[in-house]
């Protein structure tokens, strides 16, 4: 093999003598070509498909010898293969040996007993890749034996390589699972992302278009309104530039004056000196005559424009039907404006007065004098109250009848004192919209905690959500949000989150430390998702202790669950605000139940 140096300048060489010309980074990537193809027919091949040389008759020659003489690396083996190797050939040395007999028939049942050998081995290749490696590892523990009768250590040689190599294909298919497995939850995520609509966003597709079209009207009254402003900067430019000259050129003849007013000047510089001050008396007198123009157009008589005497909105429709810059635009904001305000009626409303007035004669009029003013028996009524106050007042007292509103401040105690709380209350008692509420203004969610509460069903989470919502006077999706399979309501500001026990448990998977506080409703409603996120939940418990788990229900075995969090306590919620009605029926139902 040449060396680097070498082999270029032999290139470089063959080029000049094949194709006439030489150039170093031509002959760098024909080297660096040969040295990654494995073959001499897939250099030339490649060399075709890349139109480099025209290969036929001493290209294709040159092709060739440079790919022999190109340096390649040499293929390592690992010890651990050339152990394998070594033990599998003993293995049919050994087979090879057959014992000698004195007789020829001996020698032909010995000759066909090895043939029946072979055929068998034969058979045994075809069968399974699992039985095959059973087959492989049975051979190499005989030849390993056998190798230690007759070579006394050969198989403490043999076994360090396989053991080396068995715990290096343990440790591959170890890694090899984690990175499926991996790969196998981003796509779940990734799929599950792509299919969740989020109902606080715009669609992409609509807000691509209206971004496309406030760009494209933009650059229509840039094209628009760029000529105007270069004939208005011109404009004031020129302006300025003539006083700026006029009063240049007044300092210049008061120089002059100044300093050759009682020389002699020449016949060249007397003429000059006439010219500049005819010019300043003409600059004198078309300035003033623009002042009396002016002045004459102030007093002028103008005919009136179409526009007066209009109302508001017929100058606007005029303006827009000119096709002012930047027209759409306004009339689009207006719109917008127009739909949020909610305002009925038409503009000029609050302007217009009535016309005309009750005329009576001066005689008929009546003048009353204020004499006293005699008090009322009656309370002074409370100023009426808006449609929103009532709303919120009412919400408020629906809050204050709950039977969990008396309680409030001994739970909040009992969560703070305990990390695991089993709760227990009758239906409609509020514990799934007021105990979170509780939490939130009890400052569980600083720091950018948040609190997950669960729901076993997904209507059952949006409704809630909502009610809450409205209860904090927040909009759905900003502090109060639901998340649902398919479905997210819920935005960066969300702090108080109604899920289902699948989309916790998905959460909980990744980012175990993002809540502050669970809460698991209806836990009697179990499921697979409600199972695993127990066992979860129990596990993180103990490794952050300031994990709030709470654990709801209205008809729930207490002792169990307590039991299952470490003898947690129960805190029980008494009353009901409904009564409730227990039916038997008089007939056993054939329904197949216990």
């Amino acid at each position: 093999m040449a060396t680097p140096a070498g082999l270029e300048r032999w290139v470089q060489d063959e080029l000049h003598s094949v194709l006439g010309l030489s150039e170093r980074h031509v002959a760098q990537f024909l080297i660096g070509t040969a040295q990654r193809c494995t073959s001499a027919e897939e250099f030339v091949q490649r060399l075709r498909d890349t139109d480099t040389l025209d290969l036929s008759g001493p290209a294709r020659d040159f092709a060739l010898r440079l790919w022999n003489k190109v340096p390649r690396k040499a293929v390592v083996e690992k010890p651990a293969r050339a152990a394998e190797r070594e033990a599998r050939a003993l293995l049919e040395k050994n087979r090879s040996y057959r014992l000698l007999e004195d007789s020829e028939e001996s020698s032909e049942e010995t000759v066909s007993r090895a043939g029946s050998s072979l055929q068998k081995k034969r058979k045994k290749r075809k069968h399974l890749r699992k039985k095959r490696e059973e087959e492989e590892e049975e051979e190499e523990e005989e030849a390993s034996e056998k190798g230690k009768k007759k070579t006394g250590g050969s198989k403490q040689q043999t076994e360090k390589p396989e053991s080396e190599d068995e715990w290096e294909r343990t440790e591959r298919e170890r890694l090899q699972d984690l990175e499926e497995r991996d790969a196998f939850a981003e796509r779940v995520r990734q799929r599950d992302k792509d299919r969740t609509r989020n109902v606080l966003e715009r669609s992409d597709k609509k807000a691509y278009e209206e971004a496309q079209k406030r760009l494209k009207m933009a650059e229509e009254d840039r094209k628009a309104m760029v000529p105007e402003l270069r004939k208005k900067s011109r404009r004031e430019y020129l302006a300025k530039r003539e006083r700026e000259k006029l009063e240049d050129l007044e300092a210049e003849l008061a120089d002059e004056e100044f300093l050759f007013g009682d020389v002699e000047l020449s016949r060249h510089e007397r003429q000059e000196l006439k010219y500049k001050r005819r010019v300043r008396d003409l600059a004198r007198e078309y300035r003033a005559a623009g002042e009396q123009e002016k002045l004459e157009a102030t007093n002028r008589y103008h005919m009136p424009k179409e526009t007066r005497g209009q109302p508001a909105r017929a100058v606007d429709l005029v303006e827009e039907e000119s096709g002012a810059p930047g027209e759409e635009q306004r009339r689009w904001e207006e719109a917008r404006l127009g739909a949020a305000s909610l305002k009925f009626g038409a503009r000029d409303a609050a302007s217009q007065e009535p016309k005309y007035q009750l005329v009576l004669e001066e005689e008929e009029t009546i003048e009353f004098v204020r004499a006293t003013q005699l008090q009322g028996d009656e309370e002074p009524s409370a100023p009426p109250t808006s449609t929103q106050a009532q709303q919120k007042e009412s919400i408020q007292a629906v809050r204050r009848s709950l039977p969990v509103f008396p309680f409030r401040e001994e739970l909040l105690a009992a969560i703070a004192n305990h990390q695991v709380l089993i709760i227990e209350g009758e239906t409609g008692s509020g514990k799934t919209t007021q105990i979170p509420q509780y939490l939130f203004e009890e400052g569980y969610t600083k720091k950018g905690m948040k609190i997950a509460c669960t729901q076993p069903r997904r209507v059952a989470a949006m409704s809630v959500a909502a009610r809450v919502a409205r209860e904090m006077g927040v909009k759905l999706g900003n502090e109060v949000g639901y998340s649902i399979r398919f479905e997210d309501c819920t935005s960066e500001r969300t702090v108080l989150r109604y899920m289902t026990d699948g989309m916790l448990l998905r959460e909980f998977l990744s980012e175990p430390d993002l809540a502050s506080v669970v809460m698991v409703d209806e836990a009697h409603e179990r499921t697979l998702h409600t199972d695993i996120l127990f066992g979860l939940i129990k596990d993180v418990a103990r490794f952050r202790p300031e994990l709030k788990v709470l654990v709801a229900s209205a008809t729930l075995d207490t002792a169990r669950f307590s039991t299952f969090f470490d003898d947690a306590p129960v805190f029980r919620i008494p009353g009901r605000r409904f009564p409730v009605d227990i039916f038997y029926t008089k007939v056993l139902r054939q329904g197949g139940w216990a």
